[in-house]
């Protein structure tokens, strides 16, 4: 069967082949009724545009490489829905990659997504230091958005949560529940995110305890490390677990209780991130959410943006940081 086309769409609406492209392609106002009769000969020929005359045509493929550190880290795949939702409104596809945590791996992933043309990346860097210069270059030739971590300023546009504010949030509720006696087991390393919840929790843990700024375990983030990290620190018996992430304070949980811990009566656990298991943790857990449908949302129009910017004025627009407020969702850990 023949492939319907733009002229046998235009034929049978009584329109021209012009206004018809308009029409299907969005890129100009036609009149309503106009537009009603064409859409309608489309549907009744049964037609389908062809994407790769399009990106032919306008020397773009309608495709943006997503590059994760893992996959298999639960708080991604709910951010890479909605990537999805946000993109595909804009009549853009995505391609994902996972580099398995390793920053060498990422950047043959970047390469791999430049050499095939795609107009834009996403990206969650594996490490602030080592995935940089991979980073760099790929915004010195497309449109790059980094996700939930960054690679230093200057390097390509970002969009965040606010992990400062979050731990804040965190602190505050334990002060106010009486916690005195904190611990923070978090994750080594150079991410952003890692770094950045570290920090604000030795920056304002001192008002529950002088000493507690200096009570921190690194690890990584995974449940395992959760669970090993109660073991190097319940003999000094803390009063509350601030965890880097719900993987971590999932593993804390679960060795708590083989422990015959009361949590949250003895200690209390909290997390970040909110992912969609931690409101089935035993006990459920108190975590700060990070509003993923706002950093998809933001991440698509900083894509928009930087494009336009190359467009007009070849990519000299100064690289833009955007941090989003979380909320931090109290349960039953503390």
């Amino acid at each position: 069967m023949a492939e319907v086309t733009l002229k046998d769409v235009a034929r049978a609406s009584g329109c021209s082949i012009a206004t018809v492209s308009r029409v299907l392609a969005g890129t100009r106002p036609v009149g309503a009724e106009t537009a009603r009769t064409v859409r309608e000969a489309a549907a009744r020929l049964g037609y389908r545009p062809n994407h790769v005359a399009r990106a032919l045509r306008r020397r773009a493929t309608g495709t943006v490489g997503l590059v994760l550190p893992q996959i298999t880290n639960p708080f991604f795949p709910e951010l890479v829905r909605e990537l999805e939702h946000a993109l595909h409104a804009e009549g853009r596809a995505v391609l994902l990659a996972d580099c398995d945590d390793d920053p060498a791996t990422e950047a043959a992933r970047i390469a791999e997504f430049l050499d095939r043309q795609v107009d834009a990346l996403l990206l969650i860097p594996v490490d602030e230091r080592r995935s940089r210069d991979a980073v760099a270059d790929a915004a010195r030739r497309v449109p790059v958005v980094l996700l939930d971590r960054g690679c230093g300023p200057g390097v390509a546009d970002s969009v965040a949560v606010d992990n400062a504010a979050g731990m804040a949030l965190v602190l505050d509720h334990l002060a106010a529940a009486g916690r005195r006696r904190p611990w923070f087991v978090g994750a080594a390393g150079t991410t952003t995110a890692a770094a950045e919840r570290r920090a604000a929790y030795e920056a304002g843990a001192a008002v529950l305890d002088p000493p507690a700024p200096g009570r921190v375990e690194l690890g990584d983030f995974s449940v395992a490390w959760g669970r090993a990290a109660v073991d190097r620190i319940w003999p000094s018996r803390p009063d509350a677990i601030v965890c880097a992430n719900d993987l971590i304070a999932v593993g804390a949980l679960q060795r708590l209780r083989q422990l015959g811990a009361d949590v949250p009566g003895e200690v209390a656990v909290t997390g970040f991130d909110d992912v969609p298991f931690a409101g089935l943790a035993d006990p459920a857990l108190t975590t700060v959410r990070q509003p993923v449908s706002e950093l998809a949302a933001e991440a698509a129009w900083l894509l928009a943006e930087r494009s336009e910017d190359r467009i007009s004025h070849g990519g000299a627009a100064p690289s833009r940081a955007i941090r989003l407020a979380p909320r931090l969702v109290v349960r039953a850990s503390g």
